[in-house]
């Protein structure tokens, strides 16, 4: 007498599906001493019922004027609980993978982000990989986990829009480096790195429009100013200058 799903939550809800034969008089299914909620006598070899809240493994069987069946296990799995996002930002397009880590993830069958839906890949019980789906709009969503056991929530995950450069000031500055820079655009806030002509420049993130940038050294001529956030770069092309200073 298989049924299918065998698992369910610990909180119960899990509709299962019973198979078998001289079915359709059934008058009760219990998982273990606890009785089912809403059982349907669906056809003479096919039952249906809903599990109640239990935990471990347990025995389901089926009564009809004929008898008891035997037992046959069902196993109740705890809800998931979510330890922390492998990547907690990323690309509005989507498309990169990002690792879960937690417990009771065994059993996933779909992640959330927002009201968009993933399926995941199961490493283990403890870690599972899933393809972020497109967002909707740049910003933070809700990520939860869908098992056997249920669905946990707690988590967030930003996305983000590719970074615009709009102006520079100054625009230029010697070679040996060390100028500050002001640096407006759009969708600063989650500025990875910025680079003059190649080379990586400290920078700060002043707000979403705004970075305050102190230029490395570099050789005499235009550079190119690249700002790279999760989602992407933009090129600036010989956006400053580079002065050389006098010489005797």
């Amino acid at each position: 007498m298989p049924i299918t799903p065998n698992q369910g939550s610990t909180g119960g809800g899990t509709l299962v599906t019973i198979t078998g034969t001289n079915l359709a008089s059934t008058s009760a299914v219990r998982f273990g001493t606890k009785a089912a909620t809403s059982v349907t006598n669906v056809s003479p070899t096919q039952v249906t019922a809903v599990s109640p809240s239990g935990t471990g493994t347990v025995g389901v069987t089926l009564t009809t004027p004929g008898g008891t069946s035997n037992p046959v296990p069902f196993f109740y799995v705890g809800a998931p609980f979510k330890a922390s996002l492998g990547a907690t930002s990323g690309p509005l397009a989507g498309g990169n993978t990002i690792t879960i880590s937690g417990t009771g993830l065994s059993t996933a069958t779909s992640v959330s982000f927002g009201a968009a839906t993933a399926t995941p890949t199961v490493s283990s019980d403890s870690s599972l990989s899933v393809t972020v789906p497109a967002g909707a709009a740049a910003g933070p969503v809700a990520v939860s986990v869908t098992t056997a056991g249920g669905t946990n929530n707690g988590l967030t995950y930003t996305y983000v829009d590719d970074p615009t450069i709009g102006s520079l000031t100054p625009t230029s500055g010697p070679t040996s480096g060390g100028t500050a820079v002001t640096i407006t655009g759009t969708n600063l806030d989650s500025t990875d790195s910025v680079t003059f002509g190649g080379a990586t420049a400290p920078f700060s993130v002043i707000n979403a429009t705004t970075l305050s940038v102190v230029t490395p050294p570099g050789t005499a001529g235009a550079a190119d100013v690249v700002v790279t956030n999760p989602s992407g770069s933009d090129t600036a092309t010989g956006a400053f200058t580079y002065v050389a200073g006098p010489g005797i």
